[in-house]
């Protein structure tokens, strides 16, 4: 019997585990890097180990130092969560020498198919070789192990592929530990589908229902939900037999996914994660099980039933990033001063108020899960309680979810994995409500007492505000009279710190307000106050390239020196932060004048890292 368990994780994943514990009288052991000290993972265990250092190759995917730390903590099991050292064959076995349990499926399971290249072997579908050639683009390089769209790169042109490949292998090695990439062929509009799988010691194998995934970007799922929308019977027939099959071949116990990509009116075997997956809580919700719970169950040996549970209703499930869609989803960093979501949904995540995003891990701030009996009316709770969430802090994709469930092709179940180079333009144009910054103004400004004798009318107040990530400026002009304050066309029903009431034309605008520093968030909506008057020392020069992010500077242009000829949209720098690599691009075509990157250089955002001087033409 399992008393006391080790997440080798964190964030998110960590505080979802113990939850499920802290149900089943089971003591916690949480593990921490440096940056990870106070993280509410650590908060939130019995016990907490420290492993010394900051990036993920120092510790959490350390194996030595995370067995040896479950060995000193008392714990008698561990539970990879997901991503880090989870798909790992070799970790699995060093737990289990180390006499402690393994949640999760035999080390020889993990073999057989946390290599997504060996996994296709054993389902019967071959990668590309190496002699790839113009007919077979687009390609995909895809790292063989790990996921979370991390080391994967859709190819074009031939001439780009042996740099994609490094470029991936990089990536999943700082990512997993593991650098090995393959190609396969890339099928464009398709539907990411998967299924959830459970399996006992005695031979039971339960498919709990299939997921759709398509909604992604850069490869890494974004919204996801239970059951997969208006699929072929045919092809769910396939689905289920593929993993069931999957399951058995490999001897598989515990909790898996297997997943398709359903194009053609067919299902194309992609792979299997033998580990939980970011998404279960939509097939938790449908068929009302914890998997966490089966997950500990399964590897003490108990049994399933012989039939799983029946399906009810439909869940959709968002991942919260802090992130900038509109800037190549770029990771945000900073103070989280607030994250709340009404109660009529499911909140899993990894940080609370006042919490601190960093630069060294994934950017998801939480998932938001909504249940109800049909498609429709999940879809509808879910993006009505993501639009009224408090999510005050880094600028986010809040807006860019909210959009997409409300967008026909999603509504209409027609989305497909294009869905976002479609539309993203569309979901991430500025829509300010031109009465925010009136709202801040008032909530944010100390209201006049005006004596019995005052007659001199006062003077027009002005403020002025930058609406976030966009950058619009907006001047506001109002005045405080005996009756009120008085603003061009609007009538001011009530103003409080944290409330604001306007009338416009007949109709009362109710403005949620709170101040942290210089930002305003007015229902939602993320303003920066600002001075009066320009500060001259923060003018750039023209073509001055700003870091988009905080982050370490991992990679210069080959040859690139000041003076150096560039042209517009030549890849000059490379960033990588939370674990994903971003380049910094020219933003013309001109001369090199000043370069301040340099390989291992730690850069906080808006640093200045390169100047380009435009030719004229």
């Amino acid at each position: 019997m399992i008393t006391s368990l080790l997440v080798a994780n964190r964030g998110e994943i960590a505080c979802r585990v113990f939850r499920t514990c802290r149900d089943l009288g089971i003591r916690t052991v949480a593990l921490h890097s440096d940056p990870d000290a106070d993280a509410l993972h650590v908060r939130e265990a019995d016990l907490a180990v420290r492993l010394p250092g900051a990036t993920p190759a120092e510790t959490y995917l350390r194996a030595d130092l995370v067995v040896k730390a479950a060995l000193d903590a008392g714990a008698d099991a561990v539970h990879p969560g997901y991503g880090f050292l989870s798909e790992n064959a070799d970790f699995a076995r060093a737990v289990v020498d180390a006499g402690l349990t393994w949640i999760g499926p035999p080390p020889e399971a993990i073999e057989a198919m946390a290599s997504k290249t060996r996994a296709k072997e054993l389902m019967g579908v071959a990668p590309l070789g190496s002699d790839i050639t113009a007919d077979d683009l687009p390609v995909l390089v895809k790292a063989s192990a790990g996921g979370g769209g991390r080391g994967m790169r859709v190819v074009r042109e031939l001439g780009e592929l042996a740099g994609e490949i490094v470029a991936a292998g990089a990536e999943a090695l700082s990512a997993f530990g593991d650098g090995e990439v393959f190609v396969e062929p890339y099928l464009e509009g398709g539907r990411h589908v998967e299924v959830q799988v459970l399996a006992d010691t005695h031979g039971t194998v339960w498919v709990l229902g299939t997921r759709d995934c398509s909604l992604q970007r850069r490869h890494q799922k974004v919204i996801e939900e239970a059951p997969a929308p208006d699929l072929i019977r045919g092809v769910s027939d396939v689905i289920y037999e593929m993993a069931e099959r999957a399951c058995r071949a490999t001897g598989y116990i515990g909790a898996g996914t297997v997943e398709f990509l359903v194009a053609d009116g067919r299902a194309h075997f992609l792979e299997m994660n033998t580990r939980l997956q970011v998404e279960h809580p939509v097939t938790e919700a449908v068929f009302g099980i914890d998997l966490v719970a089966y997950q500990i169950r399964l590897a003490e040996g108990e049994p399933l039933d012989p039939e799983p549970p029946a399906p009810r209703g439909h869940a959709v499930e968002a991942r919260l990033y802090a992130e900038d869609p509109a800037a190549s989803f770029a990771p945000q960093t900073g103070t989280l001063h607030r994250l709340a979501v009404p109660p009529s949904v499911r909140l899993d995540t990894g940080y609370t108020d006042g919490d601190t995003i960093g630069v060294h891990y994934d950017a998801m701030l939480a998932k938001v899960v909504a249940h109800a009996p049909t498609r429709t009316a999940a879809v509808r709770a879910l993006a009505g309680a993501l639009e009224r969430a408090e999510v005050h802090g880094p600028v986010t994709n809040r807006d860019l979810l909210v959009r997409s469930l409300r967008h026909p092709e999603f509504t209409d179940a027609r989305m497909d994995t294009g869905f976002y180079e479609r539309h993203l333009a569309e979901l991430t144009a500025p829509a300010d409500d031109p009465y925010a910054p009136l709202a801040a103004a008032l909530a944010t400004t100390r209201q006049h007492r005006f004596g019995g004798f005052r007659n001199v009318p006062s003077g027009p107040q002005l403020k002025r505000y930058r609406t976030e990530p966009d950058g619009t400026e907006h001047e506001v002009r109002y005045r405080h009279t005996r009756d009120g304050v008085e603003a061009d066309g609007v009538r001011v029903v009530h103003t409080a710190p944290d409330r604001v009431v306007l009338e416009v034309g007949g109709v009362r605008r109710k403005y949620a307000v709170a101040a942290h520093g210089d930002r305003v968030y007015v229902n939602g909506a993320a303003l920066t106050a600002l001075p009066r008057f320009t500060d001259p020392s923060e003018q750039r020069v023209p073509g001055s390239l700003l870091a988009p992010m905080p982050g370490t500077v991992v990679r210069v242009a080959e040859g690139l020196t000041e003076g150096a000829v560039v042209t517009a949209g030549q890849p000059l720098i490379w960033l990588e932060a939370m674990k994903m690599e971003h380049r910094i691009l020219a933003p013309a075509s001109g001369t090199l004048t000043a370069l301040h990157a340099a390989v291992g250089r730690q850069v906080e955002v808006g640093a200045l890292l390169a100047v380009v001087q435009e030719e004229q033409s």
